[in-house]
């Protein structure tokens, strides 16, 4: 069985009040094709100039393991040049991608091919965040530890997105003391047997393509796959409800570094626990036995 998915809204373009209007208000998701066809990224960001410019860089490396209770907080799996990771990429298929990597600050040149857009929105001027994955990676299913609202650009190939509105967090089977559910959930094939709460579920799917731009609101779940290789840019604006705002500064000041220091008393006790919670709670609230 899959999930009865909800499309995303693709438009060309859009001015700042109609952005606001109608999808920050309403906290609604929505691909803007057009929004990098003026950016000089738009005609020369792909694999192979990346690795032109920033081959000799050493890159930090993720895989679709579970988390183990000696990983560190974004410990990566393992590191490589970006020339080989690319080749890698372009070779064959890889689980192993970047995530959350500050390319800009080590290559500023990159900084020139990009704009800020002029959505309404503020948008925080800290260097933007790179993520690269190869054929068939995917990230797990997470909402992101500040909550903000992401303006996520893709580039070189495919990418798809199923995204999940908060409001539907009691059906996702949330670990406690963190932003992720269950990472054996398989959001292509869901197992409604063994999680019968995915059966609420109305999530987005949508798919990016070379250039274009989706807006994920405050507190989005979201689960990426790429479909071909590729390479991402994501733009933050802080949350700015105050339930939102509330819990980023509980996640980034207390909660995981309490996670932190649990795993390291406990080990994999501490995921075996929060696994089984994961289930026990979600059931509890809505009354499934």
């Amino acid at each position: 069985m899959q999930f009865d998915f909800k499309s995303i809204d693709r438009i060309d373009s859009i001015d700042k009040q109609g952005f606001i209007e109608n999808y920050y208000k309403p906290q609604k998701p929505v691909v803007i094709k057009n929004i990098t066809k003026d950016w000089p990224a738009y005609a020369k960001w792909n694999l192979d100039y990346i690795k032109e410019i920033a081959g000799e860089r050493i890159v930090p490396l993720y895989n679709s393991e579970p988390v183990k209770a000696e990983d560190g907080f974004n410990e990566p799996k393992a590191k490589m040049s970006l020339v080989d990771y690319v080749d890698l990429l372009k070779s064959e298929p890889t689980d192993l991608r970047i995530f959350l990597y500050n390319l800009m600050k080590e290559v500023p040149q990159l900084q020139q091919d990009y704009k800020y857009p002029e959505l309404g929105l503020k948008i925080m001027k800290g260097l933007p965040m790179l993520f690269f994955g190869g054929a068939g990676s995917n990230v797990f299913m997470h909402y992101d530890i500040d909550l903000a609202n992401i303006f996520h650009f893709h580039f070189h190939g495919e990418k798809e997105c199923i995204l999940v509105p908060p409001s539907q967090s009691k059906f996702m089977y949330k670990i406690p003391h963190s932003v992720i559910c269950r990472e054996d959930i398989d959001f292509d094939h869901p197992d409604f047997e063994k999680f019968p709460a995915l059966k609420n579920l109305k999530p987005y799917k949508t798919t990016l393509s070379h250039g274009e731009m989706l807006y994920m609101p405050e507190a989005y779940w979201h689960y990426m796959k790429y479909i071909t290789p590729g390479f991402s840019m994501s733009l933050r604006s802080i949350a700015k409800r105050p339930n939102h705002l509330a819990e980023a500064l509980y996640n980034v000041i207390l909660m995981r570094h309490y996670d932190s220091v649990m795993r390291k008393l406990k080990g994999n006790d501490w995921i075996e626990y929060k696994n089984q919670e994961a289930i026990r709670r979600t059931h509890k609230s809505l009354n499934i036995h």
